[in-house]
């Protein structure tokens, strides 16, 4: 299958990465390389793009899209959350600008073999990394009821949560769950029927909660966003696309953390802890796709862009 994957807010990102021509930008989300492209074209010769990404799909199809740039190239199959220690075994102290794009590529949802998507009958997947041995027909089939409760409804917000765990339980007691058109068709019999005529297709959230959870994506965020300022160079910023509240919350908050360190009481009328915040902000309220992208791309619709600087 080609490797077709849609670049969300791609001017946005490429304009607020406000990038230098010799510096080092890391797309730690790689994909089908569309952002990173747009980078690599800011870039001359002296500059350095550094690609990551858990699949070997990706790298391989985004090697190819690169090509033509000529500055620096450097792919790496790795998670982002493992930035600081991608960047030491290269030999590399610290990066001018980096961008995540949080989430599922469209490559990886159109590919009907890798089970992200309900739309198509696949095999139970949705690994990002295929050589990982964790997958969703684990969760699935191993996870008790209480387990798959609380994923359902933290990661995917599903009100239903409770009633698509019992009726998962209930139907893997007669066969093991295989597919993801045998899962949906277990979701659309747990949620009323007045419920699934409102709003997404019935199987959206519980497949985005195990998505997340096969992938551990908000625990390798929550871990990365620090690691990325760290190593940014003074002026360096981080750029991170997000697609649900849980993935925006994690960035707002620990942004706000870095922009206000001080672990001081409130009652407190000046600081004591001596903490002093290293970043600065770039964009107060996330920015969100244009009119025109969303006509274009209405996979985009709940994407949110924010980005800090290195002080």
């Amino acid at each position: 299958m080609e490797f077709k994957h849609v670049s969300v807010l791609y001017d946005e990102c490429i304009e607020n990465l406000n990038i230098k021509p010799d510096g080092i930008y890391v797309d730690g989300t790689l994909g089908g390389g569309g952002h990173a492209f747009g980078v690599g074209q800011k870039l001359s010769e002296e500059g350095l793009l550094i690609g990551i990404d858990r699949d070997k799909d990706a790298l391989e199809a985004a090697g190819k899209r690169l090509e033509p740039l000529k500055c620096g190239k450097l792919l790496v199959q790795s998670t982002y959350a493992e930035i600081k220690s991608v960047l030491e075994e290269n030999g590399i102290d610290g990066i001018d600008g980096a961008l995540l794009d949080i989430g599922v590529s469209s490559f990886q949802l159109d590919n009907t073999e890798r089970g992200f998507s309900y739309m198509f009958n696949a095999p139970l997947d949705m690994r990002m990394n295929q050589s990982d041995s964790f997958s969703a027909r684990d969760v699935i089939n191993g996870y008790d009821k209480k387990q798959l409760t609380k994923i359902i409804k933290d990661y995917g917000e599903e009100r239903w949560a409770s009633r698509i765990a019992d009726f998962i339980v209930k139907a893997r007691k007669e066969k093991e769950i295989e597919t993801t058109g045998e899962l949906v068709d277990i979701i659309k019999a747990a949620i009323p029927a007045g419920a699934r005529r409102e709003g997404p297709h019935p199987a959206k959230r519980t497949f985005q909660a195990i998505r997340i959870e096969v992938n551990s994506e908000l625990d390798q965020l929550r871990d990365a966003i620090d690691e990325f300022i760290d190593v940014l160079n003074p002026g360096g910023r981080l750029a991170i696309i997000t697609f649900h509240s849980l993935e925006d919350r994690i960035v707002k908050e620990t942004f706000n953390r870095r922009l206000n360190p001080c672990t001081c009481p409130k009652e407190f009328p000046v600081c004591v802890c001596g903490k002093v915040s290293d970043a600065r902000k770039v964009t107060g309220k996330p920015i969100a796709p244009s009119e025109e992208e969303l006509e274009v791309n209405p996979r985009s619709r709940s994407a949110k862009l924010r980005v800090i600087e290195k002080r």
